[in-house]
């Protein structure tokens, strides 16, 4: 569970946006309640609002979609936590379908792979085996499974149709959903 938390404070500390108050309106950190003003070593820190603005904007969380931001090249993370591997790019998605009453659930691996190796998430937090994780929104929101990222780093959980975004009535037409998912 440290290194869980580690992995979770690299991605967190590399993302820089914990502290935003509206689309391209970050504020300083001095004044975002995070960060101590009488220590010296805040001015060594990059302001979010230097940092965040060069990269794709996005509507949600800290205002910056991230996704995106990697696919054009504006940020190069590393995969690992000791930066000893490589991410193995995954274009393969799950389907979770115990979300009712909500969509199903279309878990994309290809933008989880492309930002972080597969390591950091199996078999640590998430089994690799279709049914073996009682994954539920109870549990994301108290920050275990998609919540240890989603919510904190990614974007929020306050963004309900970005998870569940397949319809089933549609679900003939998806070609690329494959597995049951979670429960």
């Amino acid at each position: 569970m440290r290194r869980i938390r580690a992995i979770i404070l690299f991605i967190a500390l590399s993302a820089l946006g914990s502290a935003v108050v509206g689309a391209g309106n970050w504020k300083p950190l001095s004044d975002d309640g995070l960060h101590d003003p009488e220590n010296p070593a805040i001015e060594v820190l990059q302001e979010p609002a230097e940092a965040l603005s060069v990269l794709v904007p996005d509507g949600a969380g800290n205002k910056v979609d991230w996704v995106r931001s990697l696919q054009q090249g504006l940020i190069a993370p590393r995969p690992s936590l000791e930066g000893d591997r490589e991410p193995e790019i995954l274009d393969t998605n799950v389907l979770m379908k115990n979300t009712y009453p909500l969509f199903y659930v279309n878990f994309p691996h290809k933008p989880h792979t492309e930002w972080m190796s597969c390591e950091a998430c199996h078999d640590r937090i998430f089994l690799p085996q279709v049914d073996a994780n009682p994954i539920n929104m109870g549990k994301i929101l108290e920050g275990e499974y998609c919540g240890l990222c989603h919510g904190a780093v990614s974007f929020p959980l306050t963004e309900c149709n970005r998870c569940h975004s397949t319809n089933p009535a549609t679900l003939g037409r998806e070609s690329a959903v494959v597995g049951e998912g979670a429960q």
